[in-house]
């Protein structure tokens, strides 16, 4: 069916209804002027762009032309401030039908403190609009995809838990999640993990994919497999698979019209595959001459979406030569009005950079998360394990808002197993009988996929929900590193505080183990605590871990809580229950064991061997204060200083390796500020620079032990 049939057929109504085809919705004139409005609009903004950025006067551009019939269309077929997008640089005109304006395009082309994209932090296009519901895009390609599915499932989770409708706002029954992606971005993981846990859950999702068949330079039949991605995914399950000519408005909307009804009836996802094209280059850093020859260039320019829907308007009597000219000539003034006071608008001030890197709302370092002067305690001891079940439990029982979820931390999946069998709880108990207190709506399995795991968590919490979630192991932490370091602890800071998204990753990490080995046995916390806007924490016994897990499930912003494997379940760690309300602030260090001689600044496992070497160097004359700093970001600096200036002798010791480890920066630090009050250098006690082996000789020989913690220190009080 060509493009002038489908206008006909949607533009002019018969006097004779026999004649109207009833299976097209009929949308009036008005409308399809609006959509052209937009579309130009769309165009003259990305060539605005690239004559600024000729001129030096921006500094980055990519364009979203030949994209802007199937993003208008989208726009259309959805609600502003009611559906929820996750867009990608493409989705110019798609923010243009959704409400954005011209002047807040250019804004965030300019870097101006007024963009309300990102108040100057990224670069242009990277869109985000909290009024309109659009939530903030980076870089990195495919990381929205996870988001969006979380941000869906939010609403899912919102309707089978009754709490939570007392507690947040902002849900709809009908509302549905748009997220989009190049056909390049088709072959990250990220991108079928994202369809498979949508399918799974029937989520109203939309995923549209805009296929211009390129990736930058590689063409899409290098990208994919038979060079169409919507035949290898046709097989999911409750996946409603839609393809269309992407530049071809009427047919785009249409298609975009039965995906979204098919979503607000929440039969499932949907996929659209709309087949664009991309006139311009990749951006203005790529010139699409050195890989495209001039006749596929050509051949492609026959089908721009704004040329031929204008002709189109033209050709069926919607508007005339002069009623369109008059469109474009209003559109050019206001692109042009839009620039100027764009380019005029003020720059974010310099002093600003260090906002919102955590939340401006809520201080975990304050007192008032501190009761631990207050403490009561109560019952038998209980291990770490059971301390941290313990504050899982009474957290979710005040807090509905509270989900569970990673690998095997339910009790069952299948619900009517539950009554017949002990239930798993994770692979080290610590969320054992969660599931059966608290539904197996706000207690769950996940794939086995970490980046799912961060990312569904991720939109869960940009929707008000506070997912506590777990990576079965640290050294399996990896493929969520996008998720982590570009998503969550970058989401409050590059919108400029109009998003964030505070989630509680779990994490058991750690040697000392006996059979560990490589792979069950890392210890890289430096690579996390160097991230802007990620807390992390690290508890040594029992009762911080209690203390501290409550803290971090209450502030308002992402905190990697770090559980040691081998300290789960030690006897010397344990402690009686405390309160429901016991909370240890983020930053502040705890002195385990008071000394005039020698200062041991450390955490994790190495408190324990660095109190056994203590107390074998006290034999020998020596005293050794020892403080364990529970929280690594923050840390407490003001604790270092006093014992510092009180021994002038410093171990720093922990279970990383030696060469770029954590230690390394605290080292650095005294050494910077507190030189004058050294009687000799900052020793290191660390582990070997190689992996943990498996053998329990070499695993010794690797790992800090307390016999080389008691040489650092003989050999600190002799110099």
């Amino acid at each position: 069916m060509n493009s002038d049939t489908k206008v006909l057929r949607l533009v002019r109504k018969s006097a004779d209804s026999s004649t109207t085809e009833a299976t097209h919705e009929l949308p009036e004139q008005n409308l399809l002027l609006e959509m052209y409005r937009t579309m130009y609009l769309s165009r003259r903004l990305d060539d605005k762009e690239i004559q600024l950025k000729g001129q030096n006067r921006i500094f980055f551009q990519i364009s979203g032309a030949g994209h802007e019939a199937i993003l208008t269309a989208a726009g259309v077929a959805m609600k502003a401030s009611y559906d929820w997008f996750y867009p990608y640089y493409r989705d110019r005109a798609l923010c243009l039908q959704l409400g954005m304006t011209a002047l807040e395009q250019l804004l965030s082309a300019v870097g101006a403190e007024a963009d309300p994209n990102s108040h100057g932090r990224q670069m242009p296009s990277h869109w985000g609009h909290s009024k309109l519901n659009i939530v903030s895009q980076s870089s990195p390609t495919g990381t929205q995809l996870l988001q969006a599915v979380g941000c869906a499932e939010a609403s899912y989770r919102y309707q089978l838990i009754p709490e939570l409708q007392k507690r947040i706002s902002g849900f709809e029954n009908d509302e549905v999640t748009y997220v989009s992606l190049g056909d390049g971005t088709t072959s990250e993981g990220e991108f079928w993990e994202a369809l498979n846990t949508a399918s799974n859950l029937k989520l109203p999702v939309i995923f549209l994919v805009e296929d211009n068949g390129y990736a930058i330079s590689v063409p899409v039949e290098v990208q994919t497999a038979g060079g169409d991605v919507s035949r290898l995914v046709e097989n999911f399950p409750s996946l409603y698979l839609q393809r269309c000519d992407g530049t071809d408005p009427i047919e785009s909307l249409e298609t975009m019209r039965r995906a979204v009804d098919y979503c607000r009836r929440r039969k499932g996802p949907a996929l659209v595959h709309a087949k664009v094209i991309r006139p311009y280059s990749h951006s203005l850093s790529d010139d699409e001459k050195l890989y495209r020859p001039d006749e596929e260039r050509s051949s492609e320019a026959e089908r721009d979406p704004v040329k031929r829907f204008g002709a189109l308007l033209i050709d069926e009597g919607v508007i005339d030569q002069d009623g369109l000219q008059r469109i474009k000539d209003e559109i050019d003034r206001e692109v042009n009005e839009a620039a100027d006071v764009a380019l005029a608008s003020a720059q974010p001030p310099r002093e600003t950079v260090m906002q919102f890197i955590f939340s401006p709302d809520v201080d975990p370092t304050s007192k008032e998360f501190d009761t631990e002067d207050r403490v009561q305690l109560s019952g038998n001891a209980g291990t770490m394990v059971d301390l941290i079940n313990r504050c899982l439990d009474t957290e979710m029982a005040r807090d509905p808002r509270i989900v569970v979820f990673g690998e095997d931390v339910a009790d069952c999946s299948r619900d009517q197993y539950l009554e017949s069998v002990k239930g798993k709880g994770g692979v080290f108990k610590v969320t054992a009988n969660l599931q059966r207190k608290h539904g197996s709506a706000r207690v769950f399995n996940s794939p086995l996929a970490e980046a799912n795991i961060v990312g569904r968590a991720i939109g869960m919490a940009t929707r008000g929900l506070k997912p506590v979630v777990e990576i079965q192991f640290f050294d399996y932490i990896w493929p969520a590193m996008h998720q982590i370091r570009n998503e969550l602890a970058l989401l409050r800071w590059r919108s400029g505080n109009e998003w964030k998204s505070p989630v509680v990753i779990r994490v058991p990490i750690g040697g000392y183990l006996k059979g560990g080995a490589v792979y069950h046995s890392q210890s890289g916390v430096s690579t996390f605590t160097q991230i802007p806007g990620l807390r992390v924490i690290y508890p040594a016994n029992a009762l911080d871990a209690n203390g501290l897990l409550r803290t971090a499930i209450r502030c308002d912003d992402p905190v990697l809580f770090l559980e040691h494997k081998h300290l789960y379940r030690q006897a010397y760690n344990k402690s009686q229950y405390p309160a429901d309300d016991f909370m240890i602030p983020f930053g502040k260090a705890k002195k385990v064991r008071e000394g005039t001689d020698v200062s041991i600044i450390t955490y994790g496992a190495l408190v324990q061997r660095s109190l056994v070497a203590a107390k074998q160097m006290e034999q020998a004359g020596v005293s050794v204060e020892i403080i364990d700093l529970r929280s690594l970001v923050p840390f407490d600096w003001d604790a270092i200083v006093a014992t510092v200036k009180k021994t002038n002798r410093v171990i720093v010791a922990h279970e990383d390796s030696l060469s770029f480890g954590y230690g390394s920066e605290i080292a650095a630090r005294i050494s910077d500020e507190l030189f004058e009050y050294l009687d000799a250098p900052v020793k290191r006690v660390c582990a070997l620079d190689t992996f943990v082996a498996y053998a329990p000789v070499l695993e010794d020989a690797i790992l800090p032990q307390a016999p080389d913690v008691a040489k650092a220190i003989a050999e600190l009080k002799a110099y």
